[in-house]
């Protein structure tokens, strides 16, 4: 099993936090916060890792290297330009398994997900993709949450970025139990790159949507497990709070 980490963000709403260090490199109990990521794909036997990087590139390699002290291999690619959530994985077509599933992972994620038990429940379900969602807290209102939309069996029906009017009365009729937030963990098959073409792309907006309509088989898990998106101060602040206080102790180490 193999992972990438999405790193390149400039991570502008956690600003003045990241004037001086890119969003990955954020700490929580002097941690870096993509430290806790490596650690918890290590701990799940996911050892094969790239990254993405552009903004403050440098302070990324150098702190985590070849990835060896951390017990994984990682490889690194730089974006002078961003080429969003699903366009950088162009730059890594040589490392995923053809006949393999891989993880993605947003790099301003904080969670102690089982990631042993999402990939049994994607390969149960005979899934293209696998997509962890969750009850998205703390919004701020310039920030509109991803939407997913799916059915009694957890099969994925509908991604909303940005709900026009029409969407808008889809997700006012949708039971609660059966729309959540888009957390930015994917299970995958290789053959979505089939569907990634070259420059700019995100996998919300360009490319999950036109799959699910075409009738590739994507799910939703909602295993209990402790999440946070870090990509606004509030949310930051709350995790960081929580973690070094002791209240939340992350089964990752």
């Amino acid at each position: 099993m193999k992972a990438i980490i999405l790193c390149a963000s400039r991570g502008e709403r956690l600003k003045p936090l990241t004037d001086s260090i890119p969003k990955p490199m954020v700490p929580i109990n002097k941690i870096p916060l993509l430290e806790y990521t490596l650690l918890l794909c290590k701990k799940h036997g996911i050892k094969d890792i790239v990254i993405n990087t552009s903004y403050l590139s440098k302070k990324i390699t150098e702190y985590f290297g070849d990835g060896s002290k951390f017990g994984v291999r990682i490889n690194y690619s730089f974006e002078e330009e961003l080429l969003g959530t699903s366009g950088a994985l162009n730059n890594f077509r040589g490392f995923f398994d053809s006949d393999k599933p891989f993880f993605v992972i947003y790099g301003d994620n904080i969670t102690d997900i089982d990631m042993i038990k999402m990939l049994k429940y994607h390969k149960e379900k005979k899934a293209f993709a696998t997509l962890f969602l969750h009850k998205q807290e703390d919004v701020d209102k310039n920030t509109t949450p991803g939407i997913v939309v799916f059915d009694a069996n957890n099969k994925i029906t509908k991604i909303i970025e940005k709900p026009n009017e029409e969407e808008k009365k889809l997700l006012k009729k949708t039971p609660k139990n059966q729309k959540l937030s888009n957390s930015g963990i994917y299970i995958l098959n290789p053959k979505i790159l089939d569907f990634i073409s070259e420059g700019h792309s995100d996998f919300a907006t360009n490319i999950f949507p036109k799959l699910i309509k075409r009738g590739f088989d994507f799910y939703a898990y909602t295993g209990k497990c402790y999440f946070k998106e870090l990509g606004q101060q509030k949310r930051y602040n709350k995790a960081k709070e929580e973690i070094e206080s002791g209240k939340i102790k992350l089964n990752i180490f």
